[in-house]
């Protein structure tokens, strides 16, 4: 079910904006009274509390985090407790493991999870389905080309399951999505990041 939120939030949220679906996750912000900033430079890092990584290709966003000297940056952030909330391909770069990745992909290690990339299948098997978060009320969740968490350490807090698979997650400062809660006209998957930070 659609709704708006009261949640207001003085900081604001910053949304990598390298490759991916970077603007839905504004609009989701701003429709929860929050501010945000695209993300594009280090120097854009300065201006954030809290950062958001979008869903798009992963193995490129990976190089463009590298080419635009934005890996290191945010790796330290992450690591000195900025809470960071990583969707689809950014669940893969958050991720310790990275299951049929290429070599030269890279991750941040902040989440200590495996992942497997394209795990549902390819774009023409996207898919939609009803999961159930924080034992609370069903969302509608939108699956695209999503990967699929295999291992996870008894640390991460596990929110939301689709059948036997975790895909909603978080471990102290990082929470994780396999699907698209931007895509969503339901905005509770971002107020419970937004109320973390």
């Amino acid at each position: 079910m659609a709704r708006t939120s009261a949640v207001n939030s003085k900081k604001v949220v910053g949304v990598l904006a390298l490759q991916g679906a970077f603007a839905s996750h504004q609009v989701v912000l701003n429709r929860l009274s929050v501010r945000s900033h695209q993300i594009r430079t280090p120097q854009d890092l300065a201006m954030v509390d809290a950062l958001i990584m979008p869903g798009g290709e992963s193995t490129t966003m990976s190089k463009i985090l590298e080419s635009s000297e934005l890996f290191e940056p945010i790796k330290k952030l992450v690591n000195e407790g900025m809470p960071v909330f990583g969707t689809c391909a950014g669940m893969i770069l958050l991720a310790s493991k990275i299951i049929d990745g290429r070599d030269d992909q890279v991750s941040l290690n902040a989440i200590d999870i495996e992942v497997q990339r394209n795990a549902y299948g390819r774009q023409l098997d996207s898919f939609e389905a009803d999961i159930v978060i924080d034992n609370a009320e069903s969302f509608h969740a939108v699956f695209i080309r999503a990967p699929r968490i295999i291992k996870s350490a008894l640390t991460v807090e596990v929110l939301a399951k689709y059948n036997d698979d975790i895909v909603l997650a978080k471990q102290k400062n990082v929470m994780v999505a396999s699907f698209h809660p931007e895509l969503s006209s339901d905005v509770r998957v971002h107020e419970i990041f937004i109320n973390r930070i």
